[in-house]
């Protein structure tokens, strides 16, 4: 590359994990640039935006000309469809998502978070990812759809080899491994809805699996691929970003006891909490779309075909945009938008549901637990790079108080 287009390959680099934000702000000033032949890279604000909700880019990932060979079953995930298409299999499943559907999920939310927190008090030792973060929008999920939430070791399991190869297509980024051990992962997913799908059928009950196995909209009832696709990304969906969005929320206030202490005394902060939380470490950094047709982003070619790489942690810190763009601050005054959650038709089907779950357990976390404080060694980040949060995050405390 040349000195005004940085490496994308760095992004690989372990070291920069822990803090990728510098490196972003270099692709993000350099951007829009071609990092090689049919593979693109945004990272300003505006740029993404606007790639985000134009038509012409699709989100069809085997239209890409570097799309690589399938493995495993191929199914319809509606998020990688375009419309119409997109727009039949959301439309069936957005009613389990709309607000007042959302809201009436808060005292069953609280319930779960209040057991968690209880159980962290009585350990006297809270590993904020596996008995937090995890379990509990796992939990929800899992009773939305109605899958059973013992079966949570191998959901879970699943979802992040899944995950593990949601890359885009960067120099070095997604192991032969990882690609080999999600095609499993699909199979042993298809398998698993397959049974619990026949069961449904059998007895249908009030969960989301019974209305996808009896749903008719508009006359077009859903195949077989299509629910199971759906299942599949429900329940990996449902969980695994929002995982990263509390995770990455506990280790911001750890490092800015400022704003702890902000929120410890003012409650009412918490949803502005969660979006700042949001564009400041956002859970999904990166997605793609593929060209549809030869076009421009800003001055630069787009031929048919093309991957576009948009770095959204990027953009979210884009200065152009936010102001002091750096600077943690969950009293930030609303107006511009993070790009955390897409734009566009492909927003966040499930954004109000994490938002709720996220501003729950940032209340509870700080209005319940005293003197909070990273253990030594106690921060490791998993090995993706599209969905960025902790593997492990070790938090010691004086005492959890019950709730008043």
């Amino acid at each position: 590359m040349t000195a005004d287009h940085p490496d994308i390959a760095r992004l690989v680099d372990p070291a920069s994990r822990f803090d990728p934000y510098p490196l972003l702000a270099s692709f993000r000033a350099a951007s829009p640039y071609a990092v090689s032949d049919g593979l693109l890279v945004v990272g300003r604000h505006a740029d993404c935006s606007a790639v985000l909700r134009d038509p012409r880019m699709s989100s069809e990932r085997d239209r890409a000309r570097l799309a690589p060979a399938s493995k495993g079953p191929r199914t319809r995930n509606f998020l990688h469809l375009d419309p119409p298409d997109h727009t039949r299999l959301r439309r069936l499943v957005v009613k389990a998502f709309t607000p007042r559907v959302v809201a009436r999920l808060e005292p069953r939310i609280r319930e779960l978070a209040e057991g968690l927190f209880r159980e962290a008090a009585r350990r006297g030792r809270f590993e904020i990812v596996s008995e937090l973060a995890y379990p509990l929008p796992l939990r929800v999920i899992c009773e939305l759809l109605g899958v059973p939430f013992e079966d949570r070791d191998l959901l879970e399991d699943w979802s992040g080899k899944l995950s593990e190869a949601l890359e885009p297509p960067l120099p070095g980024l997604v192991a032969p491994r990882a690609t080999s051990e999600a095609a499993r992962a699909r199979v042993q997913f298809i398998t698993y809805f397959r049974e619990l799908i026949a069961q449904r059928r059998r007895s249908p009950r009030d969960d989301l699996v019974s209305h996808l196995v009896q749903v008719e909209e508009s006359g077009d009832r859903l195949s077989e691929s299509e629910t199971l696709a759906t299942c599949v990304l429900l329940i990996n969906a449902g969980h695994e970003t929002t995982v990263n969005l509390v995770s990455n929320g506990v280790l911001a206030l750890l490092h800015h006891p400022d704003q702890l202490k902000l929120l410890r005394g003012d409650p009412s902060l918490a949803a502005g909490a969660v979006e700042e939380v949001l564009r400041y470490d956002a859970p999904v950094q990166l997605t793609s779309r593929v060209a549809r047709g030869d076009g421009h982003i800003g001055s630069l070619p787009v031929l048919d075909g093309d991957t576009v790489v948009l770095l959204l942690g990027a953009a979210n810190r884009d200065p152009e945009v936010f102001d002091a763009p750096d600077t943690f601050d969950i009293t930030r005054p609303p107006g511009a938008r993070h790009l955390s959650f897409s734009a566009g038709p492909h927003f966040c089907l499930g954004a109000g549901l994490a938002r709720l779950e996220a501003r729950i357990v940032l209340e509870m976390f700080a209005s319940r637990v005293t003197a909070p404080s990273l253990a030594e060694n106690g921060l490791a980040y998993r090995p993706n790079l599209t969905l960025r949060g902790p593997d492990r995050l070790n938090v010691l405390f004086d005492d959890i108080q019950a709730p008043s």
